[in-house]
């Protein structure tokens, strides 16, 4: 698909936006982009809506001029509603949840006599300069992100390392104060063995002696 197709502009060129519909969850979504793959990226879309018939390129006037204004920025509102698109939609009440819930595909909007949003060339090139500048700083802050990230899991690497040593160190004095203590209940019980050798020498003689001090009586 051409218009899915993730073309490298050369710098300083900004692609042409187009508006895209979709449905997700409890909202209806919009965004101006200049491809079907960047919609779906900024939708967090797990499959290709657009091949399912879930999602489309609208030129619905109120939704282009609303994305326009604000493009790269995922729009919302009530799902199974016609209200304005915002950065921040109300929750649908249930019963138009159910009805998105019901329907197999995207909502067809009923057919619109109204012209097609004409959006001028200026108007057209500042919202792709402004959508490549918010892309530029989008990334700048995943790399900031990802920098802060790698910084904690690096921190969370060496801390585990340190505990895992600690009680390495731990386990292995555990064991030699066992091997010690082991060591040193073998020598008592060779003492033990001894002392009892000892003893039975010892009682039998004196038990001879009393027996025979009993018989001169």
């Amino acid at each position: 698909m051409a218009d899915g197709e993730d073309r490298r502009y050369p710098e300083g060129m900004a692609r042409k936006l187009k508006t895209y519909q979709t449905s997700l969850g409890f909202y209806d979504l919009a965004i101006a982009a200049p491809s079907m793959k960047a919609a779906l990226e900024a939708w967090g879309a797990g499959s290709n809506l657009f091949h399912q018939g879930l999602a489309t390129e609208t030129d619905d006037p109120e939704v282009v001029t609303a994305t326009m204004a604000k493009p790269g920025v995922v729009l919302r509102r009530a799902v199974g509603s016609s209200g304005r698109f915002s950065e921040r939609a109300n929750i649908p009440s249930q019963a138009a949840a159910d009805r998105a819930q019901e329907r197999p595909q995207m909502r067809q909007s009923k057919p619109n006599r109204r012209q097609p949003s004409q959006v001028s060339s200026k108007a057209a090139r500042q919202a792709a300069a402004n959508y490549e500048r918010e892309q530029r700083r989008r990334e700048a802050q995943s790399r900031r992100e990802e920098a802060a990230q790698t910084k904690v899991r690096e921190r969370q690497e060496r801390a585990i390392a340190k505990a895992q040593a600690a009680f390495e160190k731990a386990e292995r004095e555990h064991g030699a104060r066992l091997d010690a203590i082991e060591a040193e209940r073998a020598a008592v019980n060779v003492r033990a063995a001894a002392e009892d050798e000892r003893w039975a020498g010892q009682k039998a003689k004196l038990t001879a002696a009393l027996r025979r001090a009993r018989n001169s009586e």
